[in-house]
């Protein structure tokens, strides 16, 4: 059995998802049991991993976990795993704890990987860079009209498809890559303009990038409710990558043993979202 915490997100629905089509048992732990639907086969246990009652029945007869970080609440999670035997758990990591200069992200989950090698348990640490969904968060201007408003349109990122995250999580799990890191970026460097263009191309609509003062982006940023550390990585890690090339790695593919999922290709996944269907 399999547990799958973060079994709603962006990955972690592809990770329960992409274990059943492996013929795996799985078990996903989520505090609203009847807020969402999974697939017949999964096993859903109401819990939460910040209340340590809730975690010995996910827990019970699992031997490998999918653990969605926690910033509050993870030892006692790491310390229900230790007294059910589990033999191997993969987290979700962030590309942000190897960057030369130190984040506030990157300080949190650091501290995650931390906690979890000091456990004793097995461990493999994934950590994904820019996530495509982040632009997500565009898709309101984009539906209201033909505007994307940002900062820092030539920044580059290498934006990663959680597609693509969860199918390495699922290798690490199944291949039992213990003691492992993988750090991943999507197949190309693109700016936000560049992102932008393809939306565009991808949906068929006439798009164009605006640049927003900083400050008016920032207080966007925080109103909308992400922390200010936060906001500020993401501010200040885009201006180191303006004007740039970001670093593009094979990790996915030398995991998975196939191609990465383009842009264009996560795009067209997600193309209602973002108020239109492909062609």
């Amino acid at each position: 059995m399999i547990l799958v915490t973060g079994a709603t997100g962006n990955v972690g629905s592809h990770v329960v998802t992409q274990l059943l089509d492996a013929g795996e048992k799985v078990r996903v732990i989520t505090r609203n049991p009847g807020g969402r639907s999974f697939p017949e086969q999964v096993e859903v246990v109401p819990g939460d991993l910040t209340q340590p009652d809730t975690l010995s029945e996910a827990l019970d007869g699992v031997e490998r976990a999918f653990l969605f970080p926690v910033f509050t609440g993870l030892d006692a999670f790491l310390d229900a795993a230790r007294l059910s035997e589990l033999q191997h758990v993969v987290l979700l990591s962030s590309a942000a704890i190897t960057y030369t200069t130190p984040s506030w992200i990157g300080e949190q989950h650091l501290s995650l990987e931390q906690a979890v090698a000091a456990s004793g348990l097995a461990w493999t640490f994934v950590r994904p860079g820019f996530f495509t969904t982040n632009d997500l968060a565009w898709a309101p201007q984009i539906k209201a009209g033909d505007v994307v408003r940002g900062i820092y349109g030539n920044a580059a990122v290498a934006p990663v498809d959680p597609r693509d995250i969860a199918a390495v999580s699922v290798r690490a799990l199944l291949d039992e890559r213990v003691g492992e890191s993988f750090l991943l970026t999507g197949p190309q460097s693109l700016t936000g303009i560049d992102r932008v263009r393809i939306i565009a191309e991808t949906i068929g609509r006439p798009l164009r990038f605006e640049e927003l003062p900083h400050e008016l982006f920032r207080e966007q940023m925080l109103h909308h409710g992400m922390p200010a550390p936060a906001v500020d990585d993401m501010i200040n890690g885009l201006a180191e990558w303006d004007g740039k090339t970001a670093p593009v790695l094979p990790t996915i593919e030398e995991v998975t043993g196939r191609a990465a999922f383009t842009y264009g290709q996560w795009v067209a996944s997600r193309a209602e979202d973002f108020g239109s269907t492909p062609a």
